[in-house]
């Protein structure tokens, strides 16, 4: 066979494959045997390996999975991925409701779905082909596994449209998949997965993508992480546009004009949801228009046009075996009940935090104790009360100490707070704690350097502080248990990796009292430097939106420590960045631009630059791009083809431009 008779082949192949995986996969409705498409399959991976310049990275043979990653490399998302504020209850919902009427008023709907229990993934397309592909994160930054998400035969890697988008969805692991793993690890005598959840999670996170196509995930999107690239005025037309582009949603989707019609639905869903082939944990509401979703807007951590309902935990009665004490990087020592090992929500429960001897007092809770335990939000274990007639009097009364387990230090209650805290600096636990929050995720994210590796450095005294860590030597890390020549080279390139993160990783890694994330971010992009924070005074700090005076405090408190100088002297020292390195937004003032301080909408296709680059050239102006028309729109820049955005921008009386024309402001 010839090269262009290959070509031609294999482009008919791949045409067919792609179709007849559409029908089984997303529309379960297969048109042909499974031995037909095996063997199309088969001729596919032969012409492939016969022509391997043929090959291409949308071709159904992917998903089998390709070669052994290194480690997973980090992605930005262009628009955050928020998680949701949750109800647990029907007043928790008309509270939800009543806060979006005195918004909006009374002329809107809801969109209710199914909320699935996986891990929140987006997806990237360039021109209709499947580029990229990373997990949630800390909701701004993920982890790139698109080698693994190519291998869920549910994931369209070309579309049936040209379109560039980015979309948002929910990967999991089915019920009868789940099962069928657990049996297999059983067989070979492998620790089995708690939940399909955590199965999916953890598929989802091998370095070898042939592991993540063998447990057969499969996904149900929800979402468009850019809007604008749409034209589409309402959430449920924008998932009625991604059927069409060949992706799975999930069809139990309904609109509810009114929040009685919104219980209805939940409620049907707490009986009919066992029966589903997949786990669900909840259902998720929100309000349709796109516009008013906009005017809505979000707060640091969720969408205020959005909620989460939560179902009932389940409730299990199980034995407190023991109380053990925690001391936590700040000091605080909290008590945590050893429990007879029971099944809750899917997972094996061994732990529940008691936070306090407040709460101890309060629930009467004594050692051997029978106890009702749940999960709230079927996440965090709690003791819910005590079952006082199952006592034998045999059960113990449990005393706080008045000095720290660890250090033995006096401890203290300060004023206002319910909580013992050790307040010795030099504290084991304060230290080892610290070390690994600076680690975590939301703050240096060092791959690799997890809780037990942190304990082992911390236990053979190779670390004392942060500044040690990137004093680590491979030798160190050789002799560590479980620590072979690959994981020490990929976690010595992660520490090296993580000094050049944005100042306020770092800020929220020192773990400077009542300064999260959030407020590293904010005071990084205000002060743009560490030496610059170190000299800011209470008052200058306090004029800045979101901190206030407790924070302030804290934070010069912080910096006026030798200790705290010291240590940035080090982390310095050894090239840790100690500058803000992401965008500042400009304001009104700073720009002399007519989009500065205004909201602009794109809708239409644009003939000489493309929807992001119209849109990091507005906001490098100043000016902010949304997703939606709404009353709080200055100006929309309507191209080729412009639909229902353009129609609502002239009945709001908006200004409209064309592309000449902002290609002219641009060119000024």
């Amino acid at each position: 066979m010839d090269l262009q008779t290959a070509k031609t082949k294999i482009h008919e192949l791949r045409n067919l494959l792609n179709q007849y995986g559409y029908e089984y996969y997303v529309l379960d409705q297969p048109s042909v045997p499974d031995a037909e498409y095996d063997r199309l399959m088969q001729d596919l991976i032969a012409l492939e390996e016969q022509f391997p310049e043929l090959m291409s990275a949308d071709s159904p043979t992917v998903r089998v999975g390709g070669a052994v990653l290194d480690m997973f490399e980090k992605v930005e998302h262009r628009l955050p991925m928020l998680s949701l504020a949750n109800a647990f209850n029907e007043q928790d919902l008309r509270d939800f409701d009543r806060r979006i009427r005195q918004a909006v008023g009374d002329n809107f709907s809801y969109v209710c779905e199914l909320k699935i229990d996986g891990l929140a993934v987006s997806l990237r397309y360039e021109e209709g082909v499947f580029v990229q592909g990373s997990t949630r994160g800390d909701g701004t930054i993920g982890e790139d596994i698109t080698a693994n998400l190519k291998t869920i035969k549910s994931v369209p890697l070309r579309l049936k449209e040209p379109v560039s988008i980015e979309v948002r969805g929910e990967a999991y692991m089915p019920k009868r998949s789940f099962e069928a793993l657990n049996a297999a690890r059983q067989e070979r005598g492998e620790e089995l997965f708690a939940n399909p959840r955590n199965a999916a999670a953890g598929s989802l996170r091998q370095l070898d993508p042939k592991i993540a196509a063998s447990r057969r995930l499969d996904i149900f999107l929800y979402g468009i992480g850019n809007p604008e690239a749409i034209d589409a005025d309402s959430h449920s037309k924008g998932l009625d546009f991604l059927d069409r582009l060949g992706f799975k949603t999930n069809k139990e989707r309904r609109k509810c004009p009114t929040i009685d019609e919104v219980i209805e639905y939940i409620n049907g869903w707490v009986e009919k949801r066992p029966h589903l082939p997949y786990e669900i944990d909840g259902i998720v509401i929100k309000v349709d228009s796109l516009a008013q979703q906009e005017e809505l807007g979000t707060t640091a951590k969720s969408p205020r046009w959005a909620i989460a309902f939560k179902f009932p935990a389940e409730e299990v009665v199980t034995t407190l075996l023991n109380i053990e004490l925690n001391v936590g990087r700040t000091g605080v020592v909290t008590p945590t009940a050893i429990l007879e090992p029971v099944k809750v929500a899917g997972t094996t429960v061994q732990r529940a935090s008691l936070h306090n001897e407040d709460l101890i007092r309060e629930k009467d809770i004594k050692i051997g104790d029978k106890v009702v335990v749940k999960k709230a939000g079927d996440i965090i274990p709690e003791v819910v009360n005590v079952l006082a007639d199952k006592r034998t009097g045999e059960e113990v009364d449990f005393q706080m100490p008045t000095h720290c387990p660890e250090c033995s230090s006096e401890l203290v209650r300060l004023n206002g707070e319910v909580a013992l805290r050790c307040i010795n600096p030099k504290c084991p636990a304060q230290i080892r704690e610290g070390l690994i929050h600076f680690v975590s995720r939301d703050a240096m994210n060092i791959d690799g350097l997890g809780e037990k590796v942190i304990s082992q450095l911390f236990f053979e005294k190779l670390i004392h502080d942060v500044a040690d860590i990137y004093q680590l030597t491979r030798e160190q890390l050789l002799d560590l248990e479980r620590m072979g020549e690959k994981s020490a080279s990929n976690l010595l390139a992660a520490i090296e990796a993580s000094k050049d993160n944005s100042l306020e990783k770092l800020l929220f890694g020192l773990g400077i009292r009542h300064v999260g994330a959030k407020a590293a971010k904010t005071l990084a992009i205000q002060f743009g430097s560490m030496n610059n924070l170190a000299a800011a005074t209470k008052e200058e700090l306090i004029a800045i939106n979101e901190i206030g005076e407790k924070m302030a405090d804290s934070i010069v408190s912080f910096f006026e420590q030798e200790e705290a100088k010291e240590l940035i002297e080090e982390l310095m020292a050894c090239g840790v960045n100690m500058e803000y390195k992401g965008p500042k937004p400009l304001s009104a003032e700073e720009s002399d631009s007519v989009f500065a301080g205004k909201t602009i909408v794109l809708t239409g296709k644009l003939e000489v630059l493309t929807r992001n680059e119209a849109k990091e050239r507005i906001e490098a102006l100043g000016g902010k791009v949304a997703g939606s028309v709404s009353k709080k729109t200055h100006l929309v820049i309507a191209g080729k083809d412009a639909g229902s955005k353009l129609a609502k921008a002239q009945e709001l009386g908006v200004q409209v431009w064309d592309e000449e024309r902002l290609l002219e402001e641009f060119n000024k």
